[in-house]
């Protein structure tokens, strides 16, 4: 019988919801466990959240006669997409821009280039409290930045970075874990 216990909501976790690491990482295997110090805070994201698309693609074969008679499977790609609004965070232009292409502080002027180095493999984290306040823990533990989309500068929005990521298959040929826990 169904349950409305069992129905819920994703809200960020106070205290920061998307934290990024270098890839290789020890990835966290739990809802609950505090992330090393590897893992940086990246912001506020949007209030369109956070959207998975886990959906597999199939190619369909057809007999003489037009019938479908199999479904192959040709790919299931695991992606992610966000939009990061802390603009002015250090740590979140590094995340789109490239380590190596952000350099200072606010205090201090923040220098930014762009160029076409290709962004490096992460470990990303996304903490959520649902209903009730279970806890859930979203690990890729290899994901990259494949799409940026476009940045508006305008007086009506926050200036956001909208990111697509690309989850790749670990060691253990998983693209993402999903941790979910009564605290």
């Amino acid at each position: 019988m169904p349950d409305v216990r069992y129905v819920t909501a994703g809200r960020p976790k106070t205290g920061g919801a998307v934290h990024r690491a270098p890839a290789g990482t020890t990835a966290p295997t739990d809802a609950a466990t505090a992330l090393g110090e590897a893992f940086v805070d990246q912001g506020y994201v949007s209030d369109s959240g956070i959207v998975n698309n886990n959906s597999p693609s199939s190619e369909s074969v057809k007999a003489w006669g037009g019938d479908t008679v199999l479904d192959l499977q040709t790919e299931k790609p695991d992606t992610w997409a966000l939009t990061l609004i802390s603009a002015k965070d250090v740590a979140v232009l590094k995340t789109v821009y490239g380590e190596d292409n952000v350099t200072g502080t606010l205090e201090t002027g923040i220098t930014v280039t762009a160029n076409a180095k290709e962004l490096p493999s992460s470990v990303w984290v996304i903490d959520q409290v649902l209903r009730g306040g279970t806890l859930k823990r979203t690990v890729l533990p290899d994901a990259k930045i494949t799409e940026i989309g476009e940045i508006t500068y305008s007086d009506s929005a926050a200036v956001g970075y909208p990111l697509t990521l690309s989850a790749y298959p670990d060691a253990s040929g998983n693209t993402h874990y999903e941790y979910i826990v009564n605290p």
